[in-house]
């Protein structure tokens, strides 16, 4: 045998023992061997570049290449789901179905919903061709280079009978025992912690690094199939044939005909989906007839033929230990409760916030209480009662600290908020890493060669005290041990290419309290340099419509400050922007002065984000909803129904993009 053919023996082993392994979990192989079978492959795919595949099972692995992604339209619209939370309302969805359907008999199809991250997977001539996420229903990310590497999605189909083109739509996840070793690792590494299993799956799946993504193990299940010319009537039917051709399906589904069964599967589920090995959040019903469900159509969000019961929330009784507290960048103290570890909703709880000392009182909480603890929808838990009947007499109530936790300095409390603050923001800490982390953000100065973890290593190393000394690193600071010669070159790449981030985005990295990326843009827009800015009034500031007197006197305070000032003029001596560019100030005008636009649907010559960006460069203002006070709406194609509806009613001017372009053209 060849080599050439060793290659293709190779891959259809391979394929073949993926689909039994991540779908049928009947695996016929070690890890080991598989491992194996892999890493030889790989070499003889690395020794015959002509042999290429991208659809070879040694694509999984994803790569360390960056991947932008580009925004697709669906073809068939990804819509919401109508949410219910009674059997009430499951009731009348079911009596408004019959009703639609003039009597005609019906079936309904009772599947688990998912807590993951909505995506539509293309097939053509049995390959994925485009794996796309559900973005804002008409259009989403193409994420097919990192679906590659989630090992139960089929690159080809090992089935047979399938349509030449279709698409399937599901569910991206994380399971729970991935998401419990991922925040395990990650609070090793002092990183913020993912909230939920489905934030961490739709983290990982925007990696713009697909091998990050295949380190992740992500699942999925798929739950709907679409295509011209798809097996069967029945949504049921069509599934169980799409499990034949190589798919992982969604668990658990029954077709049933009355309320009574529909009511059977939800209490079913409801104490046994606490022994998946996935987020589930509740149920969904569809009506399961192709063609029932065209006759029933849609309303302008969602379909009528479909609804989801969500379950309520977990609720579990657990011990308060003691309460320590945590140190922000902004020097905010919040308190948390550590409680005698808890299952709840698929994981163990030990901690839950407690926010501040008023929510502290108002539960009268004690050291030794126990307390109720729920997941609400973010899955983050949370202290929601207290059983006092079981208080120990010896129970001492919780004290809320006096003095910061990390630096020992004494705590103040601003008139108007709840939260305590270490006054000590030059001195503390984690204020200093915080700021640090902050300045680096994507949002801000976008240095994303630096983590957390770097910046712990360079602060514990002496080597910043502040974001300034960033652009005092050398090489032969960060290459200490000299194995770090290629995480150097990043770094010090990334602080260079810093440097060409715009004035506006300077402005949110200095970490002003309460100035977020609008406020920052706002005040670059007014203050066009750093200077004028530094010197304004609280009047000046306030002229600025979105800016108030808070964000005014928080500025204010800011360039008060002595620290604050040679912190600036250290970044202007590095080379930072500190005023805005001769190109954006001869492409501003006040064309769209003192009006608010609304943008909505998809554009073919401009992106959403360029639009407002233009918009905000000619005066305008972007605004998210319509009302009353709308000045016109800025209209691609497919602008939400809901959205033109409200727009005649109130007789708002509609532009097309063209229109709009010809406006600020003539301008």
């Amino acid at each position: 045998m060849t080599e050439q053919e060793r290659i293709k023996e190779l891959r259809d082993l391979l394929h073949q023992h993926n689909y039994k392994y991540y779908v049928l979990n009947t695996p016929e192989i070690s890890d080991m061997e598989f491992d194996m079978a892999m890493h030889e492959l790989q070499d003889l795919e690395a020794r015959h570049p002509e042999m290429y595949d991208a659809y070879s099972p040694s694509q999984r692995v994803g790569s360390d290449l960056n991947n932008e992604f580009v925004q697709v339209t669906h073809k068939y619209p990804m819509l919401s789901l109508s949410n219910t939370y009674s059997e009430e309302d499951v009731s009348d969805f079911y009596d408004s179905v019959k009703k639609l359907l003039g009597g005609e008999e019906f079936e309904i199809c009772c599947e688990m919903k998912y807590d993951g991250l909505s995506i539509s997977l293309t097939y053509e001539h049995g390959k994925l061709v485009r794996a796309v996420t559900r973005g804002d229903g008409v259009q989403g990310d193409d994420v097919t280079e990192n679906v590659k590497t989630i090992r139960c999605i089929p690159l080809v189909l090992p089935g047979k009978g399938y349509p030449d083109k279709f698409e399937i739509r599901g569910e991206i996840l994380m399971p729970w025992s991935v998401f419990e070793k991922l925040n395990e690792e990650r609070e090793k590494a002092e990183e913020p912690l993912f909230a939920n299993p489905r934030n961490a799956a739709s983290g990982t799946l925007k990696s713009k690094n697909s091998a990050t993504v295949a380190q992740r193990h992500l699942d999925a299940f798929l739950y709907y199939l679409l295509g011209e010319e798809l097996p069967a009537d029945g949504h049921y039917e069509n599934l169980m044939e799409a499990e034949k051709w190589g798919f992982k399906i969604s668990q658990g589904m029954r077709k049933v005909k009355t309320k009574q069964e529909i009511y059977d599967f939800i209490n079913y589920w409801d104490t046994e989906r606490k022994n998946l090995p996935v987020a589930t959040d509740g149920i969904v019903l569809k009506v399961n007839s192709l063609r029932q469900q065209k006759a029933l159509g849609f309303t302008a969000k969602s379909p009528r033929w479909a609804i989801a019961y969500k379950f309520k929330a977990e609720r579990e009784l657990t011990r308060l230990l003691d309460v320590t507290y945590q140190v922000g960048r902004t020097g905010a103290v919040t308190p948390v409760a550590n409680m005698q570890p808890v299952q709840l909703a698929g994981t163990v709880v030990k901690r839950a916030t407690l926010n501040n000392e008023d929510f502290i009182r108002s539960f009268d909480l004690h050291i030794g209480d126990y307390v109720y603890v729920e997941k609400g929808g973010e899955i983050i838990p949370k202290i929601v009662g207290v059983e006092k009947s079981k208080r120990p007499a010896d129970a001492k109530p919780v004290e809320f600290i006096k003095t910061c936790p990390v630096c020992g300095t004494p705590l103040i409390r601003y008139e108007g908020e709840a939260a305590h603050y270490c006054p000590n923001d030059a001195g503390c800490a984690p204020q200093i890493k915080g700021r640090i982390e902050h300045f680096i953000s994507r949002k801000a100065m976008n240095i994303d060669s630096i983590g957390p973890e770097t910046i712990d290593d360079f602060y514990n190393r002496g080597l910043i005290h502040n974001a300034a000394d960033l652009y005092e690193l050398k090489a032969e600071d960060i290459n200490g041990d000299g194995r770090r010669e290629k995480t150097a070159t990043n770094i010090l790449t990334g602080i260079e290419n810093s440097k060409q981030v715009p004035y506006e985005r300077v402005i949110f990295a200095l970490g002003i309290r309460f100035v977020g990326v609008t406020s920052a843009k706002l005040l670059a827009s007014k203050f066009k340099n750093i200077d004028m800015l530094a010197s304004a009034s609280a009047d000046e500031l306030m002229s600025v419509d979105g800016i108030g007197e808070v964000i005014a006197k928080s500025v204010i305070d800011y360039f008060a400050n002595e620290d604050n000032k040679e912190f600036v003029n250290r970044l202007r001596s590095y080379g930072l922007q500190m005023e805005r560019s001769a190109e954006e100030e001869a492409a501003k005008t006040n064309i769209l002065e003192g009006m608010s636009i609304v943008i909505s649907g998809v554009f073919e010559h401009h992106s959403r984000d360029e639009y407002k960006a233009m918009i905000e460069q000619n005066g305008g203002k972007n605004v998210g909803s319509i009302s009353g006070k709308t000045s016109f709406i800025l209209a691609g194609a497919n602008m939400g129904p809901s959205k033109l509806e409200k727009a005649q009613k109130l007789g708002i001017e509609i532009k097309t993009e063209d229109e709009f372009l010809s406006m600020i053209k003539k301008g």
